[in-house]
């Protein structure tokens, strides 16, 4: 038995009385009022959790399209190599964004695509086998080696039209100008980089070696020792890009160089105004890929007045429903 003063002591710890707390009443969406999607959507806003932080990223969204700001999208390869690619490339047609910056495989799998279909596979099918078949797997999604045959049978000659211009006058490419030729070469309205050529949303890859871009490259230098590609200059331009507008807002999906290069670049402004972040990362281990908006903020990465939220989830789950919200309907 316990004694009447230590139940009494418990009681008083667990049934603490507590002050009302102001804000909205967590509540989920109701099935009885039938199948609405929009509906639902909205429901995310009371629902809690990464719902609401979902609801919060739409409302970020809208108004810095709402206040006209200057929009950075940043995404990791991944994100081309699924269908997240086609709503990238709608942003880019529909001149929904400004800047666009991604990894070499963001670039390349864009144009592979243009060459030929990827496929859907299973996370758990054996590397061994596939590699014996020549089938390269990027998650569940499968992508034949000879896709590779075929892009460097596109790129080949696009290296040598810089290589000669080099030789001829001196200049350089750059990453963001030789994907500006490859959206014009590819001529494929189905391309993100076809749309960035067409629409000039300059497109900024820092890791442009980094992938099969990176392998052509070096067989192109074998065979041409003086080739070189000016990321110098791009990184000029990117940070340029940061110190006109009165406003900028930043999308992120994913992290790593993609997410720093976009946050960096606005550094040099003092700090993006808006700012959502889209990852399954932790902050843990203080990565920049996991880091949250405010240690941003601590950097001047992201100004201290920004209205900033990140979401942690599958980008290829939310961020074609969060494009439904906001700039689809924009």
């Amino acid at each position: 038995m316990v004694s009447p003063d230590k139940e009494k002591f418990a009681r008083k710890n667990i049934l603490r009385k507590s002050k009302e707390v102001e804000g909205k009443v967590i509540s989920g969406y109701n099935f009885n009022k039938g199948v609405n999607y929009q509906e639902i959507l909205k429901s995310f806003s009371t629902t809690g959790i990464q719902a609401s932080n979902f609801a919060i990223a739409v409302d970020i969204i809208n108004e810095m399209i709402s206040q006209k700001a200057f929009v950075y999208l940043g995404y990791t390869s991944n994100m081309v190599t699924s269908g997240v690619r086609e709503v990238i490339r709608y942003l880019a047609e529909h001149k929904k964004v400004n800047v666009l910056v991604t990894t070499a495989g963001g670039i390349e799998e864009d144009i592979i695509k243009c060459l030929g279909d990827f496929k859907l596979g299973d996370f758990r099918m054996s590397g061994k086998n596939l590699r014996e078949r020549g089938i390269n797997r990027a998650g569940n999604i499968l992508i034949p080696n000879s896709r590779y045959c075929d892009f460097e049978d596109f790129i080949t000659p696009i290296f040598k039209e810089f290589y000669s211009r080099q030789k001829e006058t001196g200049k350089v490419v750059t990453p963001s100008e030789l994907i500006w030729k490859m959206g014009e070469k590819i001529d494929n309205k189905n391309s993100i980089y076809y749309w960035a050529n067409k629409n000039k949303i300059p497109v900024f890859c820092p890791a442009i070696t980094d992938g099969s871009l990176g392998d052509m490259i070096y067989f192109f230098k074998s065979g041409h020792p003086d080739f070189l590609v000016d990321v110098a200059e791009d990184i000029w331009g990117l940070n340029n890009t940061t110190l006109g507008p009165e406003k900028t807002g930043i999308v992120i999906l994913g992290g790593g160089v993609v997410k720093h290069s976009i946050c960096n670049a606005n550094m040099f402004r003092n700090g993006t105004d808006y700012a959502v972040y889209i990852n399954t990362f932790e902050e843990f281990d203080g990565s920049d890929a996991g880091a949250l908006p405010d240690e941003a903020v601590s950097w001047g990465k992201i100004s201290v007045n920004a209205k900033s939220v990140k979401v942690y989830a599958d980008a290829t789950i939310v961020f074609p429903l969060i494009v439904a919200e906001t700039f689809a309907i924009q």
